[in-house]
This record gives C-alpha cells, structure tokens and sequence, in this order.
C-alpha cells in the first residue's frame, strides 16, 4: 500500500514466512509482506532505453549491462573507471558516477533471491556478488560501503579490495534521499578535498534534508525526510528480543492504544534513519531520540534464508540479517499517521 506522505521506496516484499523460514498469511502477521509500506513500484517499474535502463520508480538511469568493467576493481579504480566512460562518452553521455549506497540499494527487491533484483528487471551480465558505492563508510574511512547482488545485504570494505562497478547516471525524481554523507576520504581514510573526485560527498545526489529535520511532538517525532513517525523511545522492550517476540510486542502495543498505527518499520524504513557521515549511532546529530541501540529488527523476511530478517546495524548503519529465533536485536516502532499514539 503506498502511505499518503511517505517519501521512500517500498521493499517489495509480499510474501510472510514464520520463524523457521515456512510461509504463513500475512493478515494480522505485522510482516512487511501484510504492510508494504512505501512508495509503490510502477508497472512497468524499468523501461530498456537502447543499451540503458530506466528505472521509473527512482528517475535513475542505469547501463543495461551490469558488469561493463568486467573485472572486479578497487574502490579507486571504480571511481577511475567512471571517469574514463565520460572521457569516451559511453554510449553518448558524459554524467556517469559510481551510485551511492541509496542509490545502489534502490535496485534491491525484497521479494526475490539470486539476485535480489525485480523479477521482470531487464539487465544482463550481472555479477552475482558484491558491488561497490561511492560512499565512504563514516565508521572506518578506509572503506565504502557495497551491496550484495545474490540477497540484498549491505556493508562495507577496505578500499583496497575489489569488487565491481555499476554505472548511473541523471539526477533522480526525488524519492531518493540523499545520503548526508559531507566528506572525501583517500583510501587510507584521509580527508581530502571532494573535487574531481567522483565521490559521493561531490555529488550529494537525493534529495535534500529538510531543516529542521525532526519534530518532536506529543506523539512522538516527525522525520520530514521520510514522513515517518517514530517513537520517542528507541527501545521498546528494554532488551534484545526475538523477531516474533518483537512483532508480539508491537501487536500489543498498538492494542493498547486506542485509535494508534505503531509497526515495526520494514527494512527500507530503517535505513532513512541512517546519516552516512556518522556512525555509533549513525544518526543525524539533531536527531531527538532516547535510549537509541546498536541493532533494530525490521518486519522484512530474508528470502536468501526466510528463517532470518533483514536488521539495522545502527552503531555502523549497516542492514544485515539476524536469525529470527535468536534474541539479538531491539524493537523500534514506526507510524505512517503523524496524530497517532499516545504516553510516548
């Protein structure tokens, strides 16, 4: 369901599956596969443009050949690699970058495994393995974040590893939001002027961070980023819970207040939280919240292992995934009506 105000992309998720990885109905789970929060997918979500891809939902244009590069690159070569397809004017244009980590996680399907990409996407070639952003990871300079084709997951490396580069180019329509990633960073994690740099920071694409950012109310705060509510308190239950403990403890929650919408967040929800030029919390440094913890489940399934759930990792802003009978992370609730909840 696409939520009046929300400014992100939904996950895609629509399916729901227990804690041992069976599926189950969605009605009533809770599960991201009964809520689908976000800015509903186009159909068709990607229209082939020649030898590039539209893809509707972001505005972004991507080659349709996933490994042009062919071999994998360090994190400088890819950025070299860039600079050398506008040089040659690849297939016509000049304003090719390596994506940002939200650019690059908005191909990501939810849904799907080997790859993680929408089912009907059109691409070629693509490497079954991780591939490399332009953003610098705030926790440890020396590296930049990367994404996992097979099952969506999202960390980062040493600069001086390999992995392969995606081209993007044009501007976007907005659902993405920039990063907030402010500064350039060699390989051994020195600051350096952004400039010519091809990096994140020099292009800032997304869109632009409101100011102020929160707004703290009754019911909670307001990220005019995303449209979201989230509560005051960023932990629910006090410890680390189990991921059906997690979704029960939201059900009666929300029971308990009359006229209330609280959920667990799903995965892409999480993530808008996250200010990539900050880490332990990776959080914007304005932002109001209290008792704010290392890790948060989110409603989305894992369909690389369904046994598990995607989770935040906020001390580096990671999304990773957690077994989901295993008691590892903390309850975060989420609303899409900004008059909902009370005693937050």
């Amino acid at each position: 369901m696409n939520k009046m105000g929300s400014e992100y992309p939904a996950t895609g998720q629509t399916s729901c599956c227990d804690s041992t990885g069976q599926p189950v109905p969605c009605a009533g789970s809770g599960q991201d596969g009964e809520t689908r929060s976000g800015l509903t997918w186009p159909e068709p979500r990607f229209i082939v443009q020649g030898e590039c891809v539209l893809d509707r939902l972001t505005g972004l244009v991507w080659s349709r050949d996933a490994l042009p590069g062919e071999y994998p690159m360090t994190w400088d070569e890819a950025l070299s690699y860039i600079k050398q397809l506008n040089r040659d004017r690849w297939l016509g244009f000049t304003d090719w970058r390596l994506p940002n980590r939200r650019e690059l996680r908005s191909l990501m399907s939810y849904e799907t495994r080997l790859p993680a990409l929408p089912r009907e996407h059109p691409f070629i070639n693509l490497f079954s393995g991780w591939y490399w952003s332009s953003t610098s990871a705030a926790i440890a300079p020396s590296h930049a974040w990367y994404v996992h084709m097979e099952g969506a997951r999202m960390f980062y490396g040493g600069k001086d590893q390999s992995y392969m580069a995606w081209p993007v180019r044009a501007a976007g329509n907005g659902v993405l939001a920039a990063t907030g990633q402010t500064g350039c960073y060699d390989n051994e994690g020195n600051r350096i002027p952004c400039i010519g740099t091809g990096q994140d920071a020099e292009y800032r694409t997304g869109r632009a961070w409101p100011l102020p950012r929160f707004e703290k109310t009754e019911n909670g705060v307001i990220d005019h980023l995303s449209g979201l509510c989230w509560r005051t308190n960023a932990n629910l239950t006090g410890n680390p819970v189990t991921w059906e403990e997690a979704l029960a403890v939201v059900r009666e929650s929300s029971d308990a207040r009359d006229g209330t919408n609280w959920r667990l967040p799903n995965i892409n929800e999480l993530e808008t939280l996250v200010d990539c030029s900050r880490h332990s919390p990776a959080l914007p440094e304005d932002a109001p919240f209290v008792d704010v913890q290392a890790g948060y489940w989110s409603s989305t399934t894992s369909m690389f292992e369904p046994d598990w759930a995607w989770s935040l990792y906020l001390d580096k802003g990671a999304t990773g995934v957690g077994q989901k009978h295993g008691r590892y992370f903390h309850v975060w609730l989420v609303c899409d009506d900004h008059g909902a909840g009370h005693g937050l």
